[in-house]
Formats: C-alpha cells, structure tokens, sequence
C-alpha cells in the first residue's frame, strides 16, 4: 500500500537551516558520535524497533583515529501498548537490564533504569547515553506514524492530555501548535527540510558505521567533539525522518559551541537550525542558563528546572548530555 505524506512546509514553521558534514577533525580532540534508529520493520503498525550504537574516539597526531569506547543497543518496544519494552540486547551486556523487560520506556523510564544498573549512569558511558534517550525517540518516532494521518482528530479532553499546553516553546498557549490542537484535536503536521548528510565522504572515519535509514525510518543522531586542551565543546543533535519516497528530511536540529574547566560549564551557546514552529526558538537562550553550573549532577539539573515556554524537550536532550562532557576530556588526557 502506498503511503502519501504532505510535502509543504506549514507556513508558520521554524528556522528551517540544517547543517552538512562535520568540521575537520584535529589532532587530540575526542569525537563522541551516537545514532538511535526508529524503525517499524513489520510496518507502520507493527513494533518500534530502536537500534542505537555510538563510539567514542580521539584523532592521533598523524590524523588516524584511535576507537576509546562503543556501544550498540537493539530494543523492541510494543508502541500501542504503552511503549512496553518487549526486549533488549546492548553490547557491553548489563544483565541487571532484564529487570526493564516488560516495562513501559515512556514515564519513569529513567529512574527504572538508574535502579535496575546504577553504575552505568555513573560511568558517563556511551550506552547509558543511548538509553536514556529511549523515552524520546520513542516518542519522536511517533511522526513517521502521524504523518500517514493527516485527517487524525483526538477529542479535546485526549488531545489537550496528550499536548500538554506550555509544556515547551513549541506548546506555547496560542501558538500555532496548540492553536491547531485547539481547532482540530491534533498538532499541524511537521514537513522539515531536505537533510544533509552529516557524515563527509572525504572523512570516512569521522563518524561510526552507521546503516542506510529505510523509508519511514527516523534516526536521533549526536556528535560532541571535545578539546582536552582547550576545554572546547562543539556538539550538533539532529531527529530526522526519511518519507516513503527515500528523501530523508530535518525535524528538529541544533549546533553547540560551549567551554568546560574544572569540572564546570563556563559558557554555553546553542544554535537553532531546524524547528518545527515559529514559536520553538524563543528556547534557544535557556543554553546560557548553564554557564557556571558543574558538569557533575547537570542530567538532573536540566531534568528538575528546565521546563516551561522557556525551554525545548529537544534542546534538554542535547544539554543534559553535556554532563559526560568531563569524562570525554578525561578520555582526551590519557
């Protein structure tokens, strides 16, 4: 069955600039890249498949790259059924991870996951990175099902309880997304721009193996590269979605350039580059909110008092993981 998805941009969308490729790597900097792909193998009604890997790694002096640290993770989650985890495999194994089967990855996950293995949180790793984001890309992943559904309606009382008002810039009380909730039981439907690619065929080995994403696939990709020297940080954090026709297209990205000394954030300036809505850049200053703070605890920062018309959900991801930003200058020190 063929699947038409809308092609024009709503007229009161946000920025609409992604970026291309990766700067060039230089010599001692750390690169962590992570990918989450969100797959529905069995079709659009079937399972969410999340497989994510990630890698961290350094750049030699002679320009080779010297692999720190990978991880690879594959769930199965049952979406319609309150995105219950039905399995996970993660390489580094965590046995104390079985204790997530059966469990909702949406509300509490985090706090399931930091009791079922404390020390993976502790250790900063590549792998606890990639499982904290499970209660948003699946989430997120839930565009590649609504975009097939324009005429989909909710009644008010579902629709309001699923778009929470005020919960973020984009959920301003009458802006465009809650205005449409508001008239027809169902935010407007995001159409993003062509995406770049952020790999750079001159540079193979500038982000970790990653597959092709499918039609009707969407990917959480991140890159932090770190400075030991400078203390430098310059990250990106793009969600993306490939339409039945192959074009893989920008739903929400955003570019960081920050400083770290001591243990703590100095400075820290974001920069948007795709948003769904006019509205969703008025997020953008809530970055600078982090200068000064410690790296240590910053998850539970970000988590306890970035909330609001002030702040991005999509933005928090990228900043609360800026608390491994200690460890990746560490790994650049050995």
């Amino acid at each position: 069955m063929s699947v038409t998805v809308p092609l024009v941009p709503h007229p009161r969308h946000g920025v609409h600039e992604p970026t291309s490729g990766s700067p060039v790597r230089r010599p001692g900097v750390v690169r962590r890249t992570a990918t989450t792909d969100m797959l529905r193998p069995e079709g659009l009604g079937g399972p969410l498949v999340l497989a994510c890997r990630g890698r961290d790694a350094r750049t030699r002096p002679d320009g080779t790259l010297q692999t720190l640290a990978a991880a690879e993770a594959e769930a199965v989650v049952d979406y319609t059924a309150n995105r219950r985890l039905r399995s996970l495999r993660t390489d580094p194994s965590r046995p104390g991870l079985a204790e997530l089967l059966g469990k909702s990855i949406g509300s509490g996950f985090r706090n399931r996951l930091d009791a079922a293995d404390p020390a993976l949180r502790a250790d900063h790793s590549l792998l606890y990175l990639l499982l904290d984001d499970f209660p948003v890309t699946s989430l997120v992943s839930g565009h590649a099902v609504v975009v097939t559904l324009p005429e989909l309606t909710l009644p008010p009382e579902r629709a309001l309880a699923a778009f929470p008002v005020d919960l973020c810039a984009g959920f301003a009380a009458g802006g465009t997304l809650m205005g449409n909730v508001a008239e027809k039981g169902m935010p407007p439907i995001v159409v993003g721009p062509d995406a770049p690619p952020l790999t750079d065929a001159a540079d193979p080995e500038g982000w970790h193996p990653h597959d092709p994403l499918p039609p009707t696939g969407m990917r959480r990709a991140r890159r932090i590269d770190v400075d030991p020297v400078t203390g430098r940080v310059e990250a990106i954090f793009r969600d993306s979605y490939t339409r039945p026709d192959g074009v893989e297209t920008v739903i929400h990205e955003y570019t960081l350039e920050a400083t770290a000394s001591e243990g703590v954030l100095t400075a820290c300036e974001a920069t948007p580059r795709v948003l769904p809505w006019i509205e969703c850049p008025g997020a953008v200053a809530s970055a600078r909110r982090l200068a000064g703070r410690p790296l240590d605890g910053l998850r539970d920062h970000v988590r306890a008092t970035f909330a609001g018309t002030s702040t991005c959900t999509h933005l928090n991801d990228m900043l609360r993981a800026l608390e491994d930003v200690g460890d990746l200058l560490a790994l650049g020190n050995r």
